[in-house]
């Protein structure tokens, strides 16, 4: 039987704000390192880096490397994280749709 507290490896990967945001880019396929880079607003070419080899480590999305000039690297979800981007997408949905309630509320609290 799986220990609960290692469901805290998977949280950690649904509690990076940066990793949902590429996984939710890769929703309608493939993209190029720099088409993420403009679609993921505020992620530095540095983290993207980290949380693209960090999901394909996990096993959330593939590298494919063509052997052009220059070579031409795309990443693209697997199964795996298809149902991850399934699974997460009513949570970005809900972030999106509150945001505004979220701001006003913090304005509020740091207006005490």
């Amino acid at each position: 039987m799986q220990d609960p507290c290692q469901a805290r490896e998977v949280l950690g990967i649904v509690g990076d704000k940066w990793a949902l945001l590429v996984v939710r880019t890769l929703k309608d396929g493939p993209k190029r390192f720099t088409e993420l880079k403009r679609a993921v607003d505020g992620i530095s070419q540095r983290m993207l880096t980290v949380t693209l080899r960090d999901l394909e480590r996990d096993g959330l999305l593939t590298r494919t490397v063509r052997e052009v000039m220059p070579p031409h690297v795309s990443y693209e979800l697997t199964a795996m994280g298809r149902t991850l981007r399934e699974a997460t997408a009513p949570l970005l949905e809900w972030s999106i749709a509150h945001l505004p309630h979220i701001d006003a509320a913090r304005s509020a609290y740091n207006n005490r």
